[in-house]
């Protein structure tokens, strides 16, 4: 997919980072060199594993696409993780050799024995820019960076890997559609994470199914992605930076989307024609100084993902840009896209809307059995983008695929009357009180449509008479709101069993990179 995307739009601008653009061809020769050097110098045989310890920008894609035409496996790592987060991820994969950013690289001094050492490429923020930005650019780096990088002389730069050449017509080793392309962690960082096997197949099928939902109208015609969500994680890696190279699009890579000021910026000079993100995202550029300066007129497209999108952020951005957010559902175990709303809505529909093409969703109760229509139940889902298992776990991977082939997602949901997959929570976080269910996000949506709240997370905690209780905690945005009014509100629209029995103010709530809130740091 990619060497065809190469060869067909060759001549089209492929990625934008610190503004600058590279197109197609030239994108396809770096991946040639990189994974030139991955065999040459490393001797790294097919199917063995390349973290990748990088944020967004032009290092990341030539890595990623160069690991996979050396017949290698890609091992995703958030470069932000602590740094026994990441041994234990580089153990539970067992890679072989580490492409990290030389601002995290100092994370692995103390994890890595002398024989990893070896094996490891420390990339620049410049790496792949014009001399002058590039100089520009490390200068910044020097003066923000707040630990000095690892210098280890046994490190690889990726400046020395890009320089090295071998003779021509080597052949590389070629995957097949089903060997592992891409490991991805799952489940939190708490004890010894999952690691999907997704592959060849897995992903492609994923990229084509997306295809078919966009239509050929805007696939037929050029496209600009602005990305400010991270391509470690498996969300922007299929739907952007997979989808938008098998389109032959431009894709603008935003390295810090935490700078709102700085995305604003790049917003408005490049203009994208399609734009993907998250909840708090959308919701900081709407609050951000100078966003009703950005010209919207380019926008066709508009991807929620990663967590629940507010209905009141869905109207403002609306309103704002004149586009609606188009949500879906996926998660890792299905490479990640398993259902969205069609492309021509002209609203926010509440719903994750219809499953891609060739995916079957289905709503089980505890015994697996079907629920009758629109009851809630577990969502199952079954397709050829579901994984093929959990990495040298099989004991999990027994717990979440059946003997038939489908993937109990551990979420809850069901189908309203059009047959949109309505989300309702994640089976896990399901608060029982008294033998009655109480879904966190009804109590957190209640909540946060409470003058005075931000943001609100609820869990269940121990309770001696009801089994459970809900505890709330709650970001107000002034100190003036108190428990008694949260209460007071709760009970006007929620059942009794439903009610928080605790409050608990906090400045702010733990989030993933997506923005999602951790409610196991609250439990």
């Amino acid at each position: 997919m990619f060497e065809l995307a190469c060869t067909r739009y060759a001549r089209r601008p492929a990625f934008s980072s610190f503004n600058h653009t590279i197109e197609y061809r030239e994108v396809a020769r770096y991946v040639r060199r990189f994974s030139d050097f991955l065999i040459n110098e490393f001797g790294l045989a097919p199917s063995e594993r390349v973290a990748l310890i990088l944020p967004n920008g032009l290092p990341y894609v030539v890595a990623f696409f160069g690991i996979l035409r050396a017949g290698l496996v890609v091992a995703n790592v958030n470069p932000l993780a602590t740094p026994r987060e990441i041994q234990i991820q580089l153990s539970t994969a067992a890679v072989s050799a580490i492409v990290v950013l030389d601002n995290f690289a100092h994370k692995l001094d103390n994890i890595l024995d002398e024989n990893q050492r070896k094996a490891v490429v420390s990339v620049a923020p410049s790496d792949l820019l014009p001399l002058p930005k590039r100089i520009a650019i490390d200068f910044v780096q020097r003066v923000i960076r707040h630990s000095i990088p690892s210098r280890k002389p046994e490190y690889w730069t990726f400046g020395a890997a890009m320089s090295r050449r071998y003779p021509n017509g080597q052949r590389h080793p070629r995957a097949c559609l089903d060997d592992v392309a891409l490991l991805q962690f799952t489940g939190g960082t708490t004890g010894t994470p999952k690691c999907a096997m997704l592959t060849h197949r897995n992903l492609g099928s994923n990229v084509a199914q997306i295809r078919a939902w966009l239509g050929e109208a805007f696939c037929s015609t050029p496209q600009t992605v602005l990305t400010p969500l991270p391509l470690f994680h498996i969300f922007a890696l299929t739907a952007s930076l997979l989808t938008f190279v098998e389109l032959g699009g431009c894709n603008v890579l935003v390295t810090d989307p935490r700078d709102i000021a700085g995305l604003a910026r790049t917003l408005r000079r490049t203009r994208p024609t399609a734009l993907l993100g998250v909840n708090t995202l959308f919701r900081a550029l709407l609050d951000a100084p100078h966003f009703r300066a950005i010209d919207w007129s380019r926008l066709r497209l508009v991807i929620g993902g990663g967590a629940a999108i507010d209905p009141s952020v869905a109207a403002r951005w609306q309103t704002a840009t004149g586009m609606p957010i188009v949500e879906g559902y996926g998660l890792t175990e299905a490479s990640p896209v398993v259902c969205v709303n069609p492309t021509d809505a002209t609203h926010f529909s509440g719903s994750v809307g219809y499953p891609l093409p060739s995916t079957e969703v289905s709503i089980r109760d505890d015994d697996d059995a079907v629920v009758a229509a629109g009851s809630v139940g577990e969502v199952w889902v079954r397709g050829p983008q579901v994984m093929r298992g959990y990495w040298m776990n099989p004991d999990e991977t027994a717990k979440v695929i059946s003997h038939d082939g489908w993937l109990r997602t551990g979420d809850v949901g069901y189908f309203n009357p059009t047959q949109m997959l309505v989300l309702v929570d994640r089976k896990k976080d399901v608060i029982i009180v008294s033998g009655f269910k109480v879904y966190p996000s009804e109590v957190e949506d209640v909540v946060t449509r409470l003058p005075g709240v931000t943001a609100a997370a609820a869990v269940g905690v121990p309770d001696e008479r009801t089994g459970q209780a809900v505890k709330l905690f709650v970001v107000p945005t002034s100190t003036s709101l108190t428990a008694a009014v949260v209460l007071a509100h709760c009970r006007a629209n929620l059942s009794a069993y439903k009610v928080p029995r605790f409050v608990e103010f906090r400045e702010s709530l733990p989030l993933n990179q997506l923005g999602k809130v951790l409610r196991r740091a609250l439990a």
